[in-house]
């Protein structure tokens, strides 16, 4: 009888064995693969097996998952032909970014903006990076989209968040000319790993005693190392309405040891929810999704801001899974897109 250690390399090996194979296939073809796996749902593999498989992919990881649903941005929006791109080598590791605007005048604030990817994935060609970019720039709203290096190859914390502070300092000494606005205009968020980057900067920053974004705003993030047990019932339904595509709570526990280490998980410098919020903390939109095992380390932050009295907002993504702003042709990634951008033009008394 396989020893539990001797199926676990066997299953390793054949993840292993599998990216290697499929990083020779053309790009169609890994999309096509990408979309017939989401529509049938299921719960992703074990997050070492996940991790073993996206290092075998190597490059082509990109191509397969950035976005599974294929969509003509511009002919399904055309407003979006009107956004100008312009792509940026960021930091000592010269990281892609790209700054998003309009050639009409800006709405009087800028975004600075991480996507998500369990912190080992994502790139700046997914929706949630490249459409919600295109969208706000269309709406007024100049957006610098970052991307980070992947908790791949032993690559850990700080390196991502390195990374995005990186792309935040660029932000704030080019404000005026990539995005027309003042430093002091310049609003940060991210979906997902993304928006727990982007809570750990803000963290880094007022610790570092240097100005804060204007506003934090966390689409279904997760800024603890553990999320909190669901009730048996309520759980139950989570995974009936995503036909079991939701994250199992193990698995977000072993994705957040992974990228920040063993010792590092306890840590608010790596995940902002384990410690008070500090002195200075922006006022903070939560975007969180019904359907979304992850959605309790959101709801516990907020009651952590509230005791604080940070002022914040929750919008509850009616019937929406883990990652609304990842489909564009949805009412769940319009109605999130919408709530952005109300968030982000409206007047403040802060």
């Amino acid at each position: 009888m396989p020893t539990p250690g001797g199926t676990r390399r066997s299953r390793r090996l054949r993840f292993a064995l599998t990216g290697h194979v499929m990083r020779r296939l053309p790009a169609g073809v890994l999309r096509s693969m990408a979309r017939r796996g989401a529509e049938k749902g299921g719960s992703p593999p074990p997050f070492a097996d996940f991790v073993t498989f996206l290092e075998a992919l190597g490059p082509a990881a990109d191509r397969m998952l950035a976005n599974p649903e294929e969509v003509d941005l511009v002919g399904q929006f055309p407003e979006l032909a009107q956004v100008a791109v312009r792509p940026l080598r960021l930091g000592p590791a010269e990281v892609p970014a790209r700054v998003y605007r309009h050639p009409a005048p800006s709405a009087g604030s800028a975004l600075v903006w991480v996507h998500g990817g369990a912190y080992v994935s994502g790139s700046l060609d997914m929706h949630e990076s490249h459409w919600v970019a295109l969208s706000l720039a269309a709406r007024g709203i100049p957006v610098l989209a970052l991307d980070y290096r992947k908790a791949l190859h032993g690559v850990r914390y700080p390196v991502p968040r390195d990374d995005v502070m990186a792309g935040w300092r660029w932000a704030v000494e080019h404000s005026a000319e990539a995005f027309g606005v003042a430093p002091d205009a310049l609003h940060l968020g991210g979906g997902s790993a993304g928006g727990n980057l982007a809570a750990s900067v803000t963290r880094r920053l007022i610790e570092e005693g240097a100005p804060a974004p204007r506003s934090l705003v966390l689409a279904y993030a997760t800024v603890h190392a553990r999320v909190a047990e669901w009730d048996p019932a309520a759980l139950a339904a989570v995974q009936a309405a995503t036909h079991g595509a939701c994250f199992a709570l193990d698995w977000i526990e072993d994705k957040n040891t992974h990228y920040a280490g063993l010792t590092n998980t306890r840590d608010p410098a790596v995940f902002p929810g384990e410690g008070d919020p500090l002195d200075g903390h922006p006022p903070t939109l939560f975007l969180n999704c019904e359907n979304d095992t992850v959605r309790p380390s959101a709801e516990r932050f907020a009651r952590q801001l509230d005791e604080a009295g940070v002022p914040h907002e929750t919008h509850l993504l009616k019937g929406e899974a883990h990652g609304s702003l990842d489909r564009p042709t949805t009412s769940g990634g319009q109605e999130a897109l919408d709530h952005m951008t109300e968030w982000l033009v409206r007047p403040r008394p802060w």
